[in-house]
């Protein structure tokens, strides 16, 4: 798993989406608004397509953390 911390999630709206987005892109994900994190299943691959969706969603987003997932 890998986790993005996405400082610029402030709201529900954010929340919405940034799940409507990764779930059109095919993603497994968990969204946190408490912690404004997006925590990813699967690949590098899956990691880059979830950047470029925050990123066309105006969200900047940078890896927090890798738990192993390649």
């Amino acid at each position: 798993m890998t986790t993005l911390q996405v400082p610029g999630m402030h709201c529900e709206k954010c929340v919405e989406r940034i799940t409507s987005a990764l779930r059109a892109a095919g993603l497994s994900f968990q969204v946190s608004l408490k912690d404004k994190t997006v925590t990813l299943d699967g690949t590098q691959e899956n990691v880059k397509t979830a950047m470029e969706e925050l990123d066309d969603l105006g969200f900047e987003a940078a890896v927090l953390r890798e738990d192993g997932s390649r």
